[in-house]
C-alpha cells in the first residue's frame, strides 16, 4: 500500500502534467520534482496517522479517516514548502488541484473496494487469524460469542484454556509453552479476565513470553460502570481512560460545525414562529416573555437556559418543584407551548451561543443534578457532553416530570447511550425522530 500510494501520487501528478496544455513544453525540472516529492512525501506522512497498521478489525471509516488526514497534512506540507520557497507561482493552481483530488479519490476507493473484498473473504472462512484463547469460561464464552457475530473480522478460535483454577490454568499454559515455542496451530494469544484479576495476567504474560506471537489482553470491565474508554499514553505510562468522552477533537469540532450550521438554519426557520409565540406570550401573559434559569451544562459549567414563560408570575421556592399535572401555575397558553415543546424554541440561541447542542442530554434543573448525582452514580457522566434541545431519551419518550428515581435512571441509561454511540448519523436520526415524535408532549 505504500507503494500503491507512492504510484497514485505521482501517476495522477504525471497524467495531468501531459494532459494539460503548454505545461509539459513551458517549465523544465519543477513539475517532475514536484511529483516525485508528493509520492514520496504521502506515504511518509501515512506512518505517522498509522496509515499502514493491519486493518484486520478496524472500521473502514477509522482507515478512511487516516487516509484523509495524511492527504490533508502532505497538501498544506507542499502548500507551506511553496509558500516559504516563494515557488507556488510556478505551478499550475488547475494542476494542483485537480491532482490532488484525483489521489483522494482514488486511494479512497481502492482502500473501500479492497476492505470489502477482505472482508467478503474472511466471512467465507478465508485469510484467518487462528487465536488462543485464555481465561475465566464466561469471559472466553463473551469473546466466543463475539467473535461468531462478526465473522468479517477475520479471527477463529482455534484453541481455548479457560477454568475458574487459576493454578489449573497456569499449568496447562507452562505445558503449552513449551510445545508451542517453535510449532504451533495458533497466531495470536488472547488473555480475557476481569481487571480485579491483575495479578493473574501479569503472571501469564510472564510465561508466555515464550512464545512467539502476539498476545493481546481483553480486559472485562463489565464491572466499571464507564461512559466510553479508550487505551492512552500519558507520561510515557499506558493507561485505560474508564470515562473518556468520544466527542473530543474532530469529533467535536464536527459536532460544533453541525450545531452552527444547521442550528443557523433551524434558528431562522423559526423565527417567525417565535415572534408569534413571543407576542402571544406578551398579550396573554404579560412580560416577561422569556423564562430564564441556570442550568449545568459541558463539565458542569452553569449557564443560562431560555424558554418561554409558561407559568403565571409565583414566589420563588427553594427548591425547584417539577410541573404536575393540573398544575395551577401553567396558563393554558403554557400549558398548550408544553405539550407542543414550542416552549424550548428560544434555546436555538443556545446552541448558537456554543452553550447547548442540537442533540445531546436535556439539561435538568441545578437542584435536580444535585439530589439525583447522590442517587445515581453515572448521573454527572452526562454532563461530558452540551446539553441538547433533543435527545435520544426524548425521543423515546422519556421526557418531562420523574415520579420516581427510576425514572430518571432510565433517562440516564438512554443519554449515557447516545455519548457512547455519537455519530454524526445519530444525530440526524434523533433530529427526523424528534419531528414524529419529540414535539407532543403528554407529559406536564
Amino acid at each position: 500500500m505504500r507503494g500503491f500510494d507512492a504510484a497514485v501520487a505521482m501517476a495522477a501528478g504525471s497524467f495531468y502534467f501531459w494532459c494539460l496544455p503548454n505545461l509539459a513544453f513551458a517549465y523544465g525540472i519543477e513539475y517532475p520534482l514536484l511529483i516525485v516529492v508528493g509520492g514520496l512525501l504521502l506515504p511518509a506522512v501515512g506512518e505517522m496517522f498509522g496509515l499502514y497498521e493491519p486493518w484486520r478489525g478496524r472500521s473502514v471509516f477509522s482507515m478512511f479517516g487516516a487516509y484523509v488526514a495524511s492527504w490533508v497534512t502532505t497538501i498544506l506540507l507542499i502548500s507551506a514548502f511553496l509558500v516559504v520557497t516563494q515557488s507556488g507561482y510556478i505551478y499550475s493552481r488547475l494542476w494542483m488541484s485537480a491532482s490532488a483530488l484525483s489521489v483522494l479519490a482514488i486511494g479512497l476507493l481502492a482502500r473501500g473496494v479492497l476492505y470489502g473484498y477482505l472482508r467478503r473473504l474472511r466471512a467465507r472462512g478465508r485469510n484467518l487469524k487462528a487465536v488462543l484463547v485464555i481465561g475465566r469460561p464466561g469471559n472466553v464464552e463473551q469473546v466466543r460469542s463475539r467473535l461468531a457475530g462478526m465473522p468479517y473480522a477475520g479471527y477463529r478460535i482455534e484453541r481455548v484454556i479457560a477454568d475458574d483454577e487459576e493454578d489449573r490454568v497456569l499449568a496447562e499454559v507452562c505445558r503449552m509453552t513449551g510445545e508451542a515455542a517453535f510449532q504451533r496451530n495458533f497466531d495470536e494469544i488472547w488473555l480475557s479476565y476481569p481487571l480485579s484479576h491483575g495479578n493473574t495476567v501479569k503472571t501469564l504474560a510472564d510465561r508466555l513470553i515464550a512464545v512467539p506471537v502476539n498476545v493481546r489482553y481483553f480486559p472485562d470491565l463489565s464491572d466499571v460502570r464507564l461512559l466510553n474508554h479508550r487505551m492512552a499514553q500519558v507520561a510515557d505510562m499506558f493507561s485505560i481512560d474508564l470515562n473518556y468522552s468520544p466527542l473530543n477533537g474532530p469529533a467535536r469540532a464536527l459536532k460544533s460545525l453541525e450545531d452552527r450550521v444547521l442550528g443557523g438554519l433551524l434558528f431562522l426557520g423559526f423565527l417567525p414562529v417565535m415572534l408569534g409565540v413571543g407576542l402571544a406570550v406578551w398579550l396573554t401573559m404579560g412580560r416577561p416573555v422569556l423564562f430564564k434559569q441556570y442550568r449545568h451544562g459541558l463539565d458542569g459549567k452553569r449557564f443560562k437556559i431560555y424558554k418561554f414563560r409558561t407559568m403565571r408570575l409565583h414566589e420563588a421556592e427553594g427548591h425547584t418543584a417539577q410541573a404536575q399535572a393540573g398544575d395551577a401555575r401553567i396558563t393554558p397558553l403554557g400549558d398548550w407551548l408544553r405539550k407542543t415543546s414550542l416552549d424550548e424554541l428560544p434555546q436555538f440561541y443556545n446552541v448558537l451561543q456554543g452553550r447547548m447542542s442540537l442533540v445531546g442530554p436535556r439539561p435538568h434543573a441545578m437542584d435536580h443534578n444535585v439530589i439525583y448525582k447522590e442517587q445515581i452514580g453515572a448521573y454527572m457522566q452526562r454532563h461530558r457532553v452540551k446539553p441538547g434541545i433533543t435527545g435520544w431519551a426524548q425521543v423515546h419518550g422519556l421526557r418531562g416530570i420523574t415520579e420516581d428515581v427510576s425514572d430518571m435512571e432510565k433517562r440516564i441509561e438512554y443519554d449515557l447511550y447516545y455519548i457512547n454511540n455519537w455519530s454524526l448519523g445519530l444525530d440526524l436520526k434523533i433530529l427526523l425522530l424528534t419531528i414524529t415524535r419529540g414535539f407532543v408532549n403528554d407529559k406536564p
